[in-house]
């Protein structure tokens, strides 16, 4: 079979189904799909990576350039994607680079452009390299991660990264010689819990209590927690949330990555998809959480609020994600980056892993060097950590 790489600049290059088939990887899944359209991951389908083009959050001026690299056979028949966005900074990753960027460049050299192999300002796990998942997936990786390197070179980017990848594209990435990142996140494992009440009898006695008196604080001042999705997603949910999210955008980091029109569109598109736990007072609403559901798990992402209550955010953010998941069978809660706090309310630190491609052989020997390091680090943490989660011991 002869394999060749185009690149498109644009998601409408490839059709929709084309697109979503490849992007589902699970086998299992692909033969017996859940009620929701797309993929398992609901961030690699056409309709979220779509949105953010059409809404203007990727593309034009925001340094995030769409650069989709397209493995075709002889025949012009697409065996396989790998999205991918020409970086001019690295906001957005949540994987950061800025170090090897500003010591790479104080050496002489030139960081950007860079090639991105990710989600836009998702750190949530997935396939990063869309092959589908018959016999000749790995051929098909193996060809991507070729075209990646040799795009590298012809654009004289300085590297390619992949993050938040799952087991198999690591497994080729590592055996193409790229360098192996870890870091940590923390993510609520549903045991096969059939209530709440399940996964609250598996705490030891004083973290259980606490946790109910949280929720139960939580709630107080006539504060109700609604939940919606698909037909209940309307304007007047979204604006409200919006105003949430540039909250905390603009106290965090200054300017928030989303705008307004990618809401409405992931709501036309994908509003299935999409898990809205918003909190109400007095008749309007004070706060949310923003939620996709894939088909073995829930990923929370944006949070904000309009006003401070005790423990409101732990509620919104967490403590419902986790009921949801045990209601729907769901098997993980990742609840996006970082956040030590979500130890206490029954999520488990885990090991997250990322492959980078880089050009140039003295910085990569430097890069190397540091993430054996990096990686012994993050071990240790996470086995320290694990000793003070809030599950019973012994």
């Amino acid at each position: 079979m002869s394999l060749s790489l185009r690149v498109a600049d644009d998601i409408h290059t490839v059709p929709s189904a084309i697109w979503d088939g490849l992007a589902e990887n699970d086998a299992a899944r692909a033969e017996a799909p859940d009620a929701a359209s797309g993929p398992s991951n609901p961030f690699l389908s056409h309709a979220f990576l779509s949105a953010l083009e059409d809404s203007g959050c990727v593309g034009g001026r925001t340094g995030w350039h769409p650069q989709h690299l397209l493995l075709e056979d002889e025949t012009g028949t697409v065996r396989g994607i790998a999205p991918a966005y020409a970086k001019t900074h690295s906001q957005g990753e949540y994987v950061f680079d800025y170090g090897w960027a500003d010591a790479f460049q104080r050496a002489g050299g030139r960081y950007y452009p860079k090639l991105q192999l990710s989600v836009p300002f998702t750190p949530a796990g997935g396939p990063r390299l869309l092959v589908g998942h018959g016999d000749l997936a790995n051929l098909f990786r193996a060809g991507l991660i070729q075209g990646i390197e040799a795009y590298c070179d012809q654009t004289n980017a300085s590297s390619a990264h992949a993050t938040f990848l799952r087991d198999a594209d690591l497994a080729v990435m590592e055996s193409a010689d790229w360098l192996h990142r870890t870091d940590q996140q923390f993510h609520f494992i549903n045991r096969g819990y059939a209530t709440y009440e399940d996964f609250l009898a598996t705490l030891a006695s004083r973290k259980r209590k606490d946790l109910r008196k949280e929720r139960a604080k939580a709630v107080e001042n006539d504060i109700e927690i609604v939940h919606l999705t698909g037909g209940d997603l309307d304007e007047a949910a979204w604006d409200a949330f919006y105003r949430f999210y540039m909250d905390t955008g603009e106290r965090k980091w200054g300017r928030p990555y989303l705008n307004r029109r990618f809401f409405s569109l992931i709501s036309e598109r994908m509003s299935e998809r999409i898990l809205l736990v918003m909190a109400r007072r007095e008749g309007r609403y004070i706060a949310g959480a923003l939620n996709f559901i894939g088909a073995d798990r829930l990923y929370g992402r944006n949070w904000g609020c309009i006003e401070e209550h005790p423990f409101l955010h732990f509620e919104v953010c967490y403590h419902q994600a986790i009921d949801f998941a045990i209601r729907h069978r769901l098997g993980v809660v990742e609840a996006g980056a970082q956040g030590q706090h979500k130890i206490a309310r029954g999520y488990e630190p885990v090991t997250t892993h990322s492959a980078h491609y880089i050009r140039h052989k003295g910085l990569r020997a430097a890069i190397a060097d540091y993430l054996e390091g990096e990686r012994d680090e993050v071990e240790r943490m996470n086995e320290l950590l694990e000793e003070h989660t809030p599950f019973k011991k012994g």
